[in-house]
């Protein structure tokens, strides 16, 4: 069993940024989703970069919450961690009204979830892989001690268990976009502007046109940690397509700097990120799978066009917004490796994909695990954070030729159902889940 420990409950208080009906939630220790990727949102929904000093505080005050704690958390080439033993200390947790310890809290420092094994004699789910030691980055960021990449969070994971059936439909989604009556204004202004005049008063002009840019999220519910990866991933990202913050790795430019003059350009160019995955692999009985290929791809309005079945003619493509996303998609990992909240992200795509195998597989019921605690919001309450509603728009435009280029939009999209129902079968998987299980130890929820 995981030890029962009141740590991190400092937390919450340090942070002010969680609303008083997530103190039953915080009091279990979770509530590290008020800051993700180096964002605030405020209690009217409008997202913005935290301010340094402030970063700079939230990251003291959680190595300050973790410090007594992250020793439970070690590095392992294939961390096995039992969900069955992380009910029970959440439950003992509930019982004694303490928070579970980090090893629970993080999922054994889980980097990525590489395997699923089924335990019916245990009554067990076992989620495996490589983990490592825990620390607070810059950001404020959980990250393990050698890769400095994001770990798992349980938080996440029970808002993915918890959503994952109606996200069955529509996926998982967010989007930062202008609104109808923003654009309509803004097209108004740039048929008014005949030349460039002073830059700054154009671009205020424009910013004052489009007005907010309207935060929409599918899925998972909009004011959870879950929500906020998702949001500060695609604010990331727009920041950087529009040149209003360096990426930080060579050979990923801004959108702006490969729109060459006189080039056919978008004055509003739309990016996407979607994940992709190779089927799933399963031994014969399906008691283990392996979770192959994880990618995200970076797309844009012409590829979600052709995708969805749209035609489009030839003159409708951006070849420079094209090239950025294959720039996106071939640098991603490097820049998750720059900047954490990109890593967040695919460290939340694994947990729902996660979910839907083993909802949609029927783990649980196969492995006669009971799920119910993390499932229920009554029980298990998870903190609410300010829902995100709207992006200022600000203007790093220049003019190429006869077009304005302004801010970016798009989204996060992926449809983890996509993922959990392919697969293909290899035989040996089972002796690796048979490796797994006989090499659990007599107590704890994690070993190697």
């Amino acid at each position: 069993m995981i030890r029962a420990r009141p740590v991190l409950s400092a937390f919450l208080m340090v942070c002010g940024l969680v609303a008083l009906a997530a103190d039953r939630a915080a009091a279990q220790g979770f509530g590290f989703g008020s800051v993700v990727g180096g964002i605030s949102i405020d209690a009217e929904g409008i997202v913005r970069n935290l301010d340094p000093e402030a970063l700079q505080t939230l990251a003291d005050d959680r190595r300050a919450a973790l410090r007594a704690d992250a020793d439970t958390v070690a590095d392992g080439a294939m961390r096995k961690v039992s969900l069955a033993e992380v009910i029970a200390a959440v439950k003992a947790s509930l019982d004694a009204g303490v928070p579970p310890s980090a090893e629970a809290l993080f999922l054994g420092g889980l980097q990525r979830v590489t395997h699923v094994f089924v335990d019916p004699k245990g009554r067990d789910i076992i989620l495996a892989g490589p983990a490592e030691r825990i620390t607070v980055d810059a950001t404020g960021t959980v990250v393990g001690a050698t890769s400095r990449r994001p770990v798992l969070q349980l938080e996440d994971f029970v808002v993915a268990l918890r959503a994952i059936d109606a996200a069955r439909e529509g996926g998982i989604q967010c989007s930062i976009d202008p609104t109808p009556e923003g654009i309509a204004r803004l097209r108004a202004t740039l048929s008014r502007q005949r030349t460039i005049g002073d830059p700054q008063a154009t671009f205020r002009a424009m910013e004052e046109a489009v007005g907010p840019q309207a935060v929409t999220v599918g899925g998972v519910p909009a004011d959870s940690r879950f929500a906020r990866v998702l949001v500060a991933a695609d604010y990331r990202m727009k920041r950087i397509g529009m040149g209003l913050e360096e990426s930080g790795v060579d050979g990923l430019p801004s959108y702006l700097a490969l729109v060459p003059p006189g080039a056919r350009a978008s004055t509003l160019p739309r990016f996407w990120l979607e994940a992709d995955y190779e089927p799933l692999s399963r031994d014969p009985d399906e008691l283990a799978w392996r979770i192959d290929g994880r990618r995200m791809r970076c797309m844009t309005e012409s590829d979600v066009a052709a995708r969805d079945g749209i035609r489009r003619g030839a003159a409708g493509k951006d070849q420079a917004a094209e090239k950025w996303c294959a720039a996106m998609t071939e640098q991603y990992d490097d820049l998750a490796g720059k900047q954490p909240v990109f890593a967040e992200l695919t460290n939340c795509v694994d947990l729902a994909v996660v979910a839907a195998l083993i909802h949609g597989r029927q783990l649980a019921s196969r492995a006669e695990l009971d799920l119910g605690l993390l499932l229920d919001a009554e029980r298990l309450p998870l903190p609410t954070y300010e829902v995100p509603t709207s992006v200022p728009t600000v203007a790093s435009g220049l003019k190429k030729g006869t077009t304005w280029v302004l801010s970016a939009s798009g989204g996060v999209q992926f449809q983890p159902w996509q993922f959990a129902t392919a697969d293909r079968e290899v035989a040996e998987l089972r002796d690796q889940r048979l490796a797994a299980v006989s090499a659990r130890p007599a107590s704890g929820c994690t070993w190697d």
